[in-house]
């Protein structure tokens, strides 16, 4: 059990000596989780909440236009809309779809542990926002409020799902995650994994491919068939969204956290570097990409029964699955020719560049 009162104190210290710091930060300083950290704080602006989190989602739609975001160790995908046409599947995997232009997610309720409603002061105004964590005390997915918004049904939901015992979070669960290590590639069966993958009808079916086969996904890139991928540098991210910006070719960016898949469709204009930070700055859509973790990029073409679909997938040092990109697009409709375009620009520059070595 944490001594909740020092934890107290050593973030009133942290406040003080870094009060730009960020909430995701403080927690690692005081070496807690996110959501611990905010438990700390009940009472001040911060809220404990219970209940049914897929009524909650659903129960968004009254804020109107809000903003959506989800996160990752990496990467920050920001989205403006309105939560609708939020739908959830029974079974084991609980999972749910919200299918909109702007908000467009995929929810992995089994991941959806603790919830707070958290307002954080912005000069004269106020932030407000729901934000939710799993078992681990990790940032899902958060919703916050946007000058369009509206504050008080924002505050009726509030007071719906507000938690009886508003006290510190003693459950969270810190056990040290175990790493599944790849299998040997002599154990997987490289011929049937390479056909499955020359067979392949959706997008969709690429993960459950590799399930089945028992093959990560860094793994399954290595083993594809040939032609199937091809490794380019970490920089390639940049050049083709600089392209497709100039073009102004519509494309699909997916960045998720262990509980939910954030997508924006659409162009990418304003595009800024700031520090290590690779960022998309638009009215509706903000991208916040850690270029500094980034250690590998890959083109990845896909077969579906509408062609070939190419992707752009970025990775950590971990292995783990930072963004990945596609060129907008919907089942029954070919890939872009203008993402196609820049896409193969890239693989054939990072061709010629690796000849000349």
């Amino acid at each position: 059990m944490k001594n909740v009162e020092k934890l107290k104190q050593a973030l009133e210290v942290l406040k003080q000596s870094e009060p730009g710091l960020r909430q995701r930060d403080r927690a690692q300083k005081l070496g807690i989780s996110e959501a611990e950290l905010l438990s700390l704080s009940l009472g001040e602006n911060i809220t404990l909440l219970s209940g049914d989190w897929k009524k909650l989602i659903q129960d968004v739609k009254e804020m109107g236009y809000v903003m959506a975001l989800t996160r990752n160790e990496s990467c920050v995908h920001e989205r403006k809309g309105i939560y609708d046409n939020i739908e959830f599947y029974e079974g084991a995997h609980n999972v749910g779809v919200a299918v909109n232009p702007d908000i467009d997610l995929r929810f992995f309720m089994n991941e959806w542990e603790y919830a707070f409603a958290v307002n954080i002061p912005k000069g004269n105004t106020v932030l407000h926002s729901f934000q939710f964590f799993n078992k681990r005390g990790e940032a899902v997915h958060k919703i916050f409020s946007t000058p369009k918004s509206d504050i008080e049904a924002y505050h009726r939901l509030v007071k719906m799902y507000e938690a009886k015992d508003q006290v510190f979070l003693s459950d969270v669960d810190h056990s040290i995650l175990e790493i599944k290590a790849d299998l040997a590639d002599a154990e997987i069966d490289q011929l049937g994994f390479q056909q499955a993958w020359r067979d392949l009808q959706d997008t969709h079916d690429f993960f459950g491919m590799l399930k089945e086969y028992n093959v990560s996904r860094l793994q399954g890139f290595r083993l594809a068939p040939e032609g199937y991928v091809q490794k380019v540098d970490n920089e390639a991210v940049i050049r083709l969204l600089e392209d497709v910006s100039e073009k102004k070719v519509s494309i699909m960016c997916f960045v998720h956290s262990k509980g939910c898949v954030q997508i924006h469709t659409g162009p990418v204009k304003n595009l800024k570097v700031y520090g290590d930070w690779y960022n998309v700055m638009d009215p509706k859509f903000n991208l916040h990409l850690n270029m500094k973790a980034v250690t590998q990029s890959w083109i990845v073409r896909k077969p579906t029964v509408d062609g070939i679909v190419t992707s752009l997938e970025l990775f950590d040092k971990d292995g783990e699955l930072i963004v990945y990109f596609f060129g907008e697009r919907k089942p029954g409709n070919p890939e872009l020719k203008s993402w196609r375009k820049a896409i193969e620009e890239i693989a054939q520059a990072s061709l010629e560049q690796n000849a000349s070595y």
